[in-house]
């Protein structure tokens, strides 16, 4: 089932939800909503559904306009972040309700609907438990049991709302793998909502980050974490240290350094911002006087140790710019620059809290106010 949303927009009194939204999702594709509270990615999961109406727009299901149907009739299967498993029910009585509801005329026998849970208990690896009660489960096996109650009336259309935000670390990740594989099984065309970018990037087959209403960009998990469209896009996706100067034929000339960026070669004089990622610097003990290239700028960044924190073969490093490297309009005293390297690498060196060292950006975003 594909899914095509065409020019949606929503109000909830003065706050504009949603602003003219058009996104096609294929069918069996697998799509993150990725994005900040109040972007809009749930109020937009929950038109899709039926849930809320749109105040315009339409929402189609394989080319078939769905925006006036009912949410009953649309096909769609729910995984809440809370579970939503009826606690006076067992696991079995829980995957089984929604087959049991149906008309009289569609509903499967008792002996089907026996088959049919059965079946997807032991999908989702939880055939053992058929028997007990929600309050005798984990918070990742009742998130399993959602799951597979939804899948039971055969959606056309599954939707995930932050189906792990109430998981611990190590169970959002393991039910993150278990449903990427379950969705390669399945095929069926599936939306999560999540604000954590790890889990959007690691699960969908294609990421939609979302801010203010709008669609910022669609692509690719590599392609949005490698080109990024948007300086709301570089900043949400990680860490990133961010930058501010002024762009000048080709030149960028940011907090002391000067950087290349034959991209905006037609900019005279601008407003630039400049985003690094902390692993795209290099980092090196600064030496006097040897801080400059053959044409007498600056090479890097010169800062201050002011933390380092190794964590298994990473070693993050908290740097204070000296007073020479920050502008007027970035110098506060919370000014902090990012980097990763190696662990290995930091021991190697030996650096030192407190001692000055150097960052140069080996890769650098350039975003130019107006262009």
């Amino acid at each position: 089932m594909s899914i095509q949303i065409r020019n949606v927009s929503k109000h909830f009194g003065d706050f504009h939800a949603l602003k003219d939204v058009s996104l096609d999702i294929d069918s069996g594709e697998l799509i993150a909503l990725l994005g900040p509270s109040g972007c809009g990615k749930t109020t937009l999961l929950r038109i899709i559904a039926g849930l809320e109406t749109a105040d315009s727009g339409s929402i189609l299901f394989s080319g078939e306009d769905t925006t006036d149907v009912h949410v009953r009739e649309r096909g769609v299967g729910f995984v809440f972040q809370h579970y939503a498993l009826f606690r006076h029910m067992t696991v079995f009585e829980n995957v089984a309700f929604g087959l049991r509801v149906k008309p009289r005329s569609e509903r499967p026998s008792d002996a089907q609907i026996k088959t049919k849970v059965h079946d997807l208990l032991k999908l989702v690896q939880l055939d053992w438990l058929a028997d007990r009660y929600p309050s005798q489960l984990s918070g990742g096996q009742r998130q399993r049991i959602a799951l597979a109650r939804a899948l039971a009336v055969e959606p056309k259309v599954l939707l995930l709302d932050e189906p792990f935000g109430a998981l611990d670390a190590k169970v959002r990740k393991e039910l993150r793998r278990w449903l990427r594989r379950l969705h390669d099984e399945l095929h069926v065309t599936s939306i999560f909502v999540t604000h954590d970018q790890e889990e959007a990037l690691e699960v969908a087959d294609r990421v939609v980050l979302m801010n203010q209403g709008q669609v910022e960009q669609s692509g690719s998990p590599q392609e949005v974490w490698d080109h990024p469209a948007s300086p709301f896009v570089y900043g949400f996706l990680g860490d990133v240290n961010l930058f501010h100067g002024r762009a000048h034929e080709g030149q960028v000339h940011l907090e002391g350094l000067q950087i290349e960026a034959p991209e905006h070669a037609g900019v005279q004089n601008a407003k630039a911002s400049a985003y690094v990622r902390p692993h795209d610097f290099e980092v090196e003990r600064h030496v006097p006087g040897a801080g400059v290239d053959a044409d007498g700028r600056p090479r890097g960044i010169v800062a201050q140790l002011s933390r380092a924190i190794v964590v298994g073969p990473i070693a993050r490093l908290e740097l204070i710019p000296s007073e020479d490297h920050q502008t007027a309009e970035n110098r506060t005293q919370d000014t902090i620059i990012e980097a990763q390297i190696p662990a290995q690498q930091y021991r190697d060196l030996g650096f030192r809290e407190g001692e000055l060292l150097v960052v140069t950006p080996r890769r650098a975003r350039v975003f130019v106010e107006g262009h």
